[in-house]
This record gives C-alpha cells, sequence and structure tokens, in this order.
C-alpha cells in the first residue's frame, strides 16, 4: 500500500491513541493474577493483538468489548502449537519470562522484522534463574521448558534491551526465592523500567530498585487482579506534535502531563527548537514556527529518533542526536532507514556509532521505503506533508501501533490519497 501525500495546511485536534507498552503491560500482570482484571481503553492494534493471541494460546481468557477487555487470568497450561509473536518484541521478551513458569514446553516464534532482533540476554538470565531455555543463536525462535522458577542472583546488561528488565521484573515475585536483578551496564530506555515498576504496583506487586535502576529486590509475592486504565501514547502523539511544529498547528488531546512515559520529552524537545507549544490538562497544542537546530540525547527516548530527524531536516542549522546505537535494532535498522530517507529528500546526514548528525536544509519530496517500520512511515509523512510530493511505500505498517493514523492525519488537513496496489 502507498500514501501519496501532498504539500497540506494542518489545523485540527486529534486525539492520542493509547500505549501499547502499557497496554501489553497490564495484559501481563492481568495474566498473572488469578481472578478477573479490567483493562480499560485498550490499544487496538497488531502489537497488541499479538499478545492477546499469545496470552489465549497458555490459558488466559478474554471478553473484549469496545473499550474494556476483561481478562480471566492465572490459569496456564502448555500450548498446543507454537506461540507466534508477530513482530512484537514486548510480546516475545515478556512471554518468554513468563512461560518459565508454565509446566510443559513453549515454543515462540517471531515475525520477519522481530526475528534479527536480540533475545540471548534474557535466555542467558533465565539460565541463571534456573530455567531450562534456549534461542537461535542471538535471536529467536525461544524454546523454554518451564516448571518452577527457583529465583536467586542474576546479572545482565542493561544497554542492549530495558525490555529483558522489565521481563524478569513480571516474573520475579513468582520465584521460589529472593530475585536479585544487578544490571552490569547502566540501562537505557529507563522510563520503560518505571513504567513497568509503575504497572505492577497496580497489581499489587512491590518491587525495591535502587535509584539508577541498576539492582532490583524482588521477595515472594502474588499478583491482585485490577482495573486498570491505560492512558495516551507519548511516542504515537509526537508526529503529531511535531507536526504542529512543521506544518500548521494541532492540538493531541488524552496525554497525561505526569505519565512516566520517557517520549514525554518531545514538549522539552521542541520548545529547545523554538517551538510554540502550550500544554493544558490533558493535550497539547503546537503551532508552526520556525525551528532551529538541537542537540540531544535520545539514550531513554529511542522511539523518537525518526520524529527529531524530521524535524531537524527542515530545522535552520546543524543537529545531533547522540546515544542512537540501539535505533539499528528496532523494526529496521532505524538509523540507516532514517539517512535513507532524509537523502532521497535532499538532505545531508552523518552517522559514527553513537552520533547521527543532520544538517537542516529545505527538504524535496520523495518516495520512502518504510521498510515494513511504522515510525519511519508516520516520520516521514509528516515531514511529506510540509514539502509535498511525496510517496510512502508499506504504508500500511503504521497498523503495528496506530492503526487510523491515516484517517487522522486526513482528518486535520492532511492531503492524503491511498493506493492500495
Amino acid at each position: 500500500m502507498k500514501a501519496l501525500i501532498s504539500k497540506s495546511e494542518i489545523n485540527g485536534k486529534v486525539k492520542a491513541p493509547s500505549s501499547k507498552s502499557y497496554t501489553i503491560r497490564g495484559l501481563m500482570c492481568a495474566a498473572l493474577a488469578r481472578g478477573e482484571s479490567e483493562i480499560l481503553s485498550p490499544l487496538i492494534a497488531e502489537d497488541t493483538q499479538a499478545a492477546l493471541n499469545v496470552l489465549s494460546q497458555i490459558g488466559i481468557r478474554f471478553h473484549q468489548q469496545e473499550c474494556l477487555w476483561k481478562v480471566a487470568g492465572g490459569n496456564f497450561h502448555e500450548p498446543d502449537a507454537d506461540l507466534f509473536c508477530s513482530d512484537s518484541a514486548a510480546t516475545l521478551r515478556f512471554m518468554t519470562a513468563i512461560c518459565s513458569i508454565i509446566p510443559g514446553k513453549c515454543r515462540l516464534v517471531p515475525g520477519p522484522s522481530l526475528a534479527r532482533r536480540p533475545v540471548k540476554p534474557l535466555i542467558q538470565a533465565l539460565q541463571q534463574l534456573g530455567v531450562n531455555c534456549s534461542s537461535q543463536g542471538e535471536v529467536a525462535p525461544v524454546i523454554v521448558e518451564g516448571d518452577r522458577l527457583k529465583g536467586g542472583i542474576v546479572e545482565l546488561p542493561g544497554h542492549v534491551s530495558s525490555q529483558f528488565v522489565s521481563a524478569l521484573l513480571l516474573i520475579a515475585p513468582l520465584a521460589e526465592e529472593i530475585v536479585e536483578i544487578r544490571l552490569s551496564t547502566p540501562p537505557e530506555s529507563k522510563p520503560f523500567i518505571r513504567m513497568t515498576l509503575d504497572c505492577l504496583e497496580r497489581f499489587g506487586i512491590k518491587i525495591e530498585s535502587s535509584k539508577d535502576l541498576r539492582q532490583f529486590e524482588a521477595v515472594k509475592q502474588t499478583y491482585k487482579p485490577a482495573k486498570y486504565e491505560v492512558e495516551g501514547d507519548w511516542s504515537s502523539a509526537s508526529y503529531f506534535l511535531a507536526l504542529g511544529a512543521l506544518a500548521g498547528e494541532v492540538e493531541v488531546e488524552n496525554l497525561n502531563p505526569q505519565s512516566r512515559q520517557g517520549d514525554k520529552i518531545i514538549l522539552n524537545f521542541l520548545r529547545d527548537m523554538g517551538a510554540s507549544v502550550e500544554k493544558n490538562q490533558n493535550s497539547v497544542t503546537v503551532r508552526k514556527t520556525r525551528l532551529r537546530g538541537i542537540k540531544a540525547d535520545l539514550s531513554d527516548c529511542i522511539d523518537l529518533l525518526p520524529t527529531m530527524a524530521v524535524l531537524a531536516a527542515a530545522a535552520d542549522g546543524v543537529s545531533e542526536f547522540t546515544g542512537i546505537f540501539r535505533a539499528r535494532l528496532k523494526e529496521s535498522n532505524r538509523v540507516a532507514t532514517v539517512r535513507e530517507g532524509l537523502k532521497r529528500m535532499g538532505v545531508k546526514t552523518v552517522e559514527e556509532k553513537h552520533i547521527l548528525v543532520i544538517v537542516g536544509s529545505t527538504p524535496k519530496g520523495s518516495v520512502i521505503d518504510a521498510r515494513g517500520d511504522h515510525r519511519l512511515a508516520m516520520a516521514f509523512s509528516i515531514l511529506g506533508s510540509e514539502v509535498g510530493k511525496t510517496i510512502i511505500n508499506n504504508a500500511e505498517c503504521v497498523a503495528k501501533t496506530y492503526p487510523r493514523f491515516w484517517e487522522e492525519l486526513k482528518s486535520i488537513g492532511g492531503e492524503v490519497k491511498i493506493d492500495g496496489k
């Protein structure tokens, strides 16, 4: 599918979709709680559907209504077939840990882009806790032969993926012994770890953590059913906030100003670039201004790289983004795909291992191959709305986290034509 984008006059209001990360965390905690939990305002998208499908194969029952999912948790059984995680990294990694407490054999299988993303550090960590599990080298498929979780001390690197830490935190309270988690390197994407701890507390689990989030201790506890409301997603909101700064005026509703989501920092970045940002009780309005280059560390908000890259492309001066290494391990190699897209639009970039430099200019429309990466498709559509004559190939990939993205863009003046071929 192609999205053909013309230069647009943008003005209007959109509602941020619910958080993917909180929806999946809420589902996992509800599955671990014996009894019925309620997930209010869940995100309905490909990634969350992957989590639902996998959980249903191991005995978790769901009753889905429009804005409410009832989850009957606590009764696990061995699956009859492979657990297909699609391209949801959170589902694969969280379920790899959860399968360690399910008697029997579980085989977790990835989708095409997930098949290149690392999982071995999590496998090695689970083995330290006495779990019989293995991966295909560095990546999935993963096989877990679960029974009971012994516990003890586990060490793993913190810089590869915060999801490894979150996966261990989900099961640590269920171990027979106290679990101590020690990170050999400082964690990146720390806000995601805080989001996990926050979600655990909502389901009755308390885990002690050091201030720098490099050490955790969990005693044996029981998950309790909860009514869990999912807040809006700052990652998805970032595209429309950036669109306001580039091409008009946009108000994004359903945003929690006290959110623990790391991508909330997009507001600081926009202000630093000179954008007009007005924050209200549960919404943010951004208006078009002339932007200037920025230096920003993306270590704790790596999903913002595509958004910040298209902003930098249209800004005056040079922008420099550090902490980009893990962006190469996402649905695509986002450093490479961002550079490729910007080059097509006439924007100069320079790449080092941990740094991406973007020289602001006057981008021109081009054909952008999203390579199945939802964040690339959405970010370059925002730049395309300002410069015009832009085609996004593989435009359907936005369904991974934001199925209504193209409709929302049209609703506020985006000149978008969808070609289903």
